[in-house]
């Protein structure tokens, strides 16, 4: 699996959160995941299952520890007829955990995280939500990390 399945997971994971209100314990178990999420053969030799899902926990995890911090950036980053209210889900998740990766994790390189959630994006959003994704996380990705 790669580290792209792992943001999946995590934007999923998170999108399952806000709407169910499902605890980090249970969304962290992967018990949501269809079965073949770990047997993908275009991806089967890349990283292991497992590390995806490592990769993904992490992601959840400090996404919803920060979550007041990240809606706010969010907040801070909306044109001024916008708020986060307005905002589909699926794009929210996939802002919040990007907004993670940009912020608080050292090592994440900007451009791949921003890239990464354009195209997952495409894949999962609306029509033109990856405009609005690469909007807001390039405002954001432009300001650096947390301190």
């Amino acid at each position: 699996m790669s580290r792209r399945k792992g943001r999946i997971l995590a934007f999923q994971a998170v999108y399952s959160w806000d709407v169910t209100q499902a605890s980090l314990e249970d969304l962290l178990t992967f018990s949501w995941t269809k079965s073949d999420v770990d047997n993908t053969p275009e991806e089967s030799n890349t990283m292991d299952p497992q590390d995806s899902k490592v990769f993904a926990s992490l992601i959840i995890a400090g996404t919803i520890e920060h979550i007041s911090e990240i809606d706010k950036l969010i907040e801070d980053h909306l044109s001024e007829n916008w708020s986060k209210d307005r905002i589909n889900k699926v794009t929210l998740a996939i802002l919040r955990t990007s907004i993670y990766e940009l912020v608080f994790v050292p090592e994440a390189q900007a451009g791949i995280v921003i890239d990464e959630a354009v195209n997952i994006a495409k894949e999962y959003g609306t029509d033109d939500s990856y405009k609005f994704i690469n909007a807001v996380l390039d405002k954001i990705g432009k300001n650096g990390k947390a301190s």
